[in-house]
């Protein structure tokens, strides 16, 4: 449908920081971009308001919502546990394995903010790409795509993303033992050391 090629298209905006916190989606230059009339669009944008990506401003039209603390702490708690939900769901195999081991080596060569930030998300899921709950995927990439937002603006080192090496390494490992509730719980730990200093840098604003 049309309405899916629009949607599918602004998460790639997301995905490359070409949409802004604060600024207004132009319909007509999205109209423009996409080839896609405008009707098509405004049903794309009043899902992605359902999911809370935009909302609507009188007068303004859409826009991408301002970051929050209380958002950011309950999104990363939330996709922390939908993650894990998933992980326990889904099918663990050696091929899965050696696609993370290599996906870790992508990770750790990744030197800008933003390329580490899109080499971390693609092994996030790649965690999860066995799970067979479809309703479960969709309603997690929803929301990584919101806390794509909270890192593209406010991880400006991308060291910091160094201190999860480790912490992939250990799920890796969890994981190629079977052992999937410590992987668990180390998942938890890697979502949660990227909400503290979130939150941590939406306090210093």
């Amino acid at each position: 449908m049309l309405r899916d090629r629009v949607k599918e298209y602004l998460l790639k905006q997301i995905q490359r920081n070409n949409l802004q916190v604060g600024k207004t989606i132009n319909l007509a230059a999205l109209a423009r971009q996409t080839q896609i009339s405008v009707t098509p669009i405004r049903e794309a944008l009043s899902q992605l308001e359902e999911s809370q990506l935009i909302k609507s401003v009188p007068n303004r039209g859409f826009i991408v919502p301002e970051l929050t603390m209380s958002e950011a702490k309950n999104l990363y708690e939330t996709v922390s546990q939908l993650e894990i939900l998933a992980l326990e769901s889904a099918a663990i195999d050696e091929r899965l394995v050696g696609k993370l081991k290599k996906q870790q080596l992508l990770l750790q060569q990744a030197h800008s903010p933003l390329t580490r930030l899109n080499e971390r998300f693609k092994f996030h899921d790649l965690l999860v790409e066995n799970c067979q709950n479809t309703v479960l995927m969709r309603i997690l990439d929803t929301l990584k795509s919101r806390i794509r937002f909270y890192e593209q603006l406010l991880v400006k080192d991308a060291s910091f993303y160094e201190n999860s090496d480790n912490q992939n390494e250990g799920i890796i490992r969890a994981i190629e033992e079977q052992n999937i509730p410590t992987a668990a719980l180390i998942l938890k730990m890697n979502w949660m050391l990227v909400s503290d200093y979130v939150v941590a840098q939406l306090q210093k604003k």
